[in-house]
């Protein structure tokens, strides 16, 4: 499996402290998204913490189940293993979060987003609550991967509002599903095959508010990792920014 990447990330233009953080663990094939909320100490705090539990849990963790039979050297029990590893370090990390703001009253009611993509065994596995997103480009084409957790997509798919009222919604930053909110939390999980020539695009909404999936896209088909991720938030930047912008872009050069 050979992988190129690039993160990057920034404050944006009206924001004075930087909440996101991600992660690009290239030993792992690991790359991790989080955009904190709950002011500067509890927003910076939370994102740190995810990124931190899911790259310990994956780097150091082994689960093995105990049912009679079990063969890890099986495709599909090797594929459930990994889904089994992603979720858990996502659920320690909420854990984590929510018990350090229940101690500390400086963290009250501070959480995350939390999107994370590991390449394995020519599986990739993408995992997330919140509204940061994940993208796959294949083939030319580009298919948002995510389903947004948050109160103004959920009225979109009730018919209630369009996706274009959804931009401009004064609801649009409030989401249903976080880090740290409660103990625990649901996680959205896929699998699907990851083919040489694939681009996936992990971004938080400070990307996704100011740049349409499709210019996402012919970007990085354009420029490869490092220059479409520079391009983006500096588009981002120029049409608002008015939030911190990260985004990671992930090109699979070799599937096997």
């Amino acid at each position: 499996m050979r992988i190129t990447s690039c993160g990057m990330t920034d404050v944006g233009v009206k924001r004075t402290n930087n909440e996101d953080n991600y992660l690009i663990n290239d030993e792992l094939n690991l790359f991790v998204v989080c955009d904190g909320m709950g002011g500067h100490a509890g927003g910076e705090f939370a994102s740190a913490i995810a990124v931190n539990t899911v790259e310990e849990v994956l780097t150091t963790i082994e689960i093995r189940p105990d049912a009679e039979g079990f063969d890890p050297s099986d495709e599909t029990n090797q594929v459930e293993l990994v889904r089994e590893k992603l979720r858990y370090a996502i659920r320690l990390a909420g854990k984590r979060i929510h018990e350090r703001a229940q101690a500390d009253a400086e963290y009250q009611g501070m959480g995350t987003t939390c999107l994370a993509l590991i390449v394995d065994g020519g599986n990739a596995f993408m995992a997330h609550v919140g509204d940061s997103r994940g993208y796959l480009i294949r083939d030319g084409k580009i298919e948002q991967l995510t389903d947004d957790h948050s109160l103004v997509n959920e009225r979109v798919r009730a018919g209630l509002i369009t996706e274009e009222e959804a931009k401009t919604h004064k609801l649009k930053n409030i989401i249903t599903r976080s880090l740290g909110f409660m103990e625990d939390v649901e996680i959205d999980l896929s699998v699907r095959a990851a083919r040489r020539g694939d681009f996936f695009v992990l971004c938080s909404d400070g990307l996704s508010n100011f740049i349409e999936t499709n210019e996402i896209g012919e970007c990085v088909l354009e420029l490869g990792p490092q220059e479409s991720a520079r391009r983006m938030i500096e588009t981002a930047c120029e049409r608002g920014g008015d939030d911190n912008i990260t985004v990671v872009v992930v090109r699979i050069d070799e599937a096997s």
